[in-house]
């Protein structure tokens, strides 16, 4: 005989509570989950799984990462090579065979803006970057990234997740999996996408895949209409009556009750009561959080938000620009300093032409110019912020792309792909703001010492030990592999270490 029916079974009266279900439930996903509801701050430490504590004292509690989708022109923002200044126009020899991902091997390209050096550092920026200036002895710049793919969507996936195919989780997902979030009302781990739309890969880039699904991204849209889909019944709930919606919560547990005891050990509906529980406490927290207009109008003006939305032209402009990421990152500011351990900040979509992204292949000067101000607008103004609110010291901030672009020409203003050799740059909690750890060649091509590159999983590394973490030891058994963010790779970066 089979199961029963859930379907055909009494309701009970007095259905377990959700700490009774996770109780009874024992070790495993139970045993974590009740761990984060006994403690905001527990998380998995408390369940064992980081050995009953962090691997070692920890310099920062949260991140932010700026993705700047489309592959960001390291050689026109932040590494300035004199050699394409003083060869601008002239063949481009490599010394070596190369393969470009497009036609992109014409003559040597200078910068598209001057750079000119800021702070104590001396660090060279370019025009367009210039508002970084301000906080440029808080960066440290990494010039000798590495990638493994020309492809977007793979190159994408390898910095976001650190694999180059789908199914593997994200950064963030594994740092919520670890430490939780600080805020039993807000999720571990936030997304602001590009207001257009998302980056190659979408939610690939986000998602918890073998991990327990709570520990995926959640999605937000700061200035939004609606910043966080069906959180409230939408226009065709007007036949809901007020109180109807807990007599449903109460219905929805008990039937996920009857169905969980058929199921033991099956995470996905325990992951899926999480959300839902989650979502509930949201829908008080969330719009409080949310609320970029209580801020004052110096905290507006900082960010760029002082003129307030505009009828944007259909052409990307510095003005939209501006607004749209200093609204993402003052969203990220709040989002932080109320729990939320991990945010994600994209810039630039994939939705083809007009390019609205950083994939310049047709003009540089025309795409990077508008999103690299507002960019560095936003982010210093980010930065500036949460120096004064005493965050900056414990909070990681992450800028990355998913490759770099030639040093040569395509078409005459526009660069091609460059897997080779890109920028990361990392600044707050626990970093050495003001040095550069590896250079480029005199091209901006490949690593001036190419026996020794950085690669994502080095960073990603460095990030888990800043968080307190070990990156060979946080591992999750899938497929009978205990797999980790790192893979089987990493070095923790020690001379970006205070």
């Amino acid at each position: 005989m089979g199961h029963p029916s859930p379907y055909h079974r009494p309701i009970r009266p007095t259905p377990l509570t959700r700490r009774d279900f996770l109780w009874q439930a024992g070790g495993g996903l139970g045993g974590v989950a009740l761990a984060a509801l006994l403690g905001p701050e527990q998380g998995l430490a408390a369940s064992g799984k980081l050995s009953g504590c962090l691997h070692h004292p920890p310099k920062a509690k949260r991140v932010v990462q700026f993705f700047m989708a489309g592959a960001a022109s390291h050689l026109d923002l932040f590494d300035f090579k004199p050699e394409l200044v003083k060869r601008h126009g002239q063949p481009s020899d490599f010394g070596e065979k190369v393969e470009a991902f497009q036609n992109g091997l014409g003559p040597w390209m200078r910068p598209f803006w001057d750079f000119r050096p800021y702070g104590r550092s001396g660090k060279m920026l370019s025009e367009v970057t210039a508002p970084l200036g301000a906080v440029v002895d808080d960066l440290a710049f990494i010039h000798n990234m590495v990638g493994k793919s020309g492809v977007h969507s793979t190159a994408t996936l390898l910095q976001s997740t650190g694999f180059q195919l789908p199914g593997f989780p994200g950064a963030g997902c594994w740092v919520s999996y670890a430490l939780g979030s600080e805020n039993d009302n807000l999720p571990a781990f936030v997304v602001l996408p590009d207001h257009r739309g998302f980056a190659s890969n979408g939610v690939k880039n986000w998602d918890a895949a073998f991990l327990p699904a709570q520990h995926s991204g959640t999605i937000i849209r700061p200035g939004a209409a609606n910043p966080v889909a069906d959180l409230f019944p939408g226009p065709g709930a007007g036949a809901l009556r007020p109180g109807s919606e807990p007599a449903t919560h109460a219905l929805l547990a008990e039937l996920n009750q009857a169905h969980a005891d058929l199921r033991p050990g099956d995470a996905r509906l325990e992951a899926r009561i999480r959300s839902y529980e989650l979502a509930a406490r949201m829908q008080l927290a969330a719009p409080e959080a949310l609320d970029l207009k209580s801020e004052p109008a110096h905290v507006q003006k900082l960010y760029g938000l002082e003129r307030g939305p505009q009828a944007w032209a259909k052409e990307i402009n510095e003005a939209e620009e501006t607004f749209v990421f200093g609204q993402r990152c003052l969203a990220a500011r709040r989002l932080l300093e109320r729990g939320v351990r991990f945010v994600q900040v994209w810039s630039g979509n994939d939705n083809g032409f007009p390019r609205r992204n950083w994939d310049s292949h047709e003009d540089v000067k025309r795409d990077h110019g508008p999103l690299a101000l507002g960019m560095a607008r936003g982010i210093a103004a980010f930065i500036q912020d949460l120096k004064q609110r005493g965050l900056f010291e414990d909070t990681i901030i992450l800028w990355t792309t998913e490759f770099g672009r030639m040093p040569s020409s395509q078409g005459g203003k526009g660069r091609d792909h460059n897997p080779f050799v890109f920028t990361n740059w990392l600044a707050g909690g626990g970093i050495k703001g003001g040095v550069t750890v590896g250079e480029s060649d005199q091209w901006g091509f490949k690593p001036l010492d190419r026996a020794n590159p950085t690669q994502v999983y080095d960073v990603h590394a460095t990030l888990l030990h800043l968080l307190g973490i070990d990156h060979t030891r946080l591992t999750f058994r899938n497929n009978g592999i205990d797999r980790r963010l790192t893979d089987v790779h990493g070095h923790v970066l020690t001379g970006l270490l205070a």
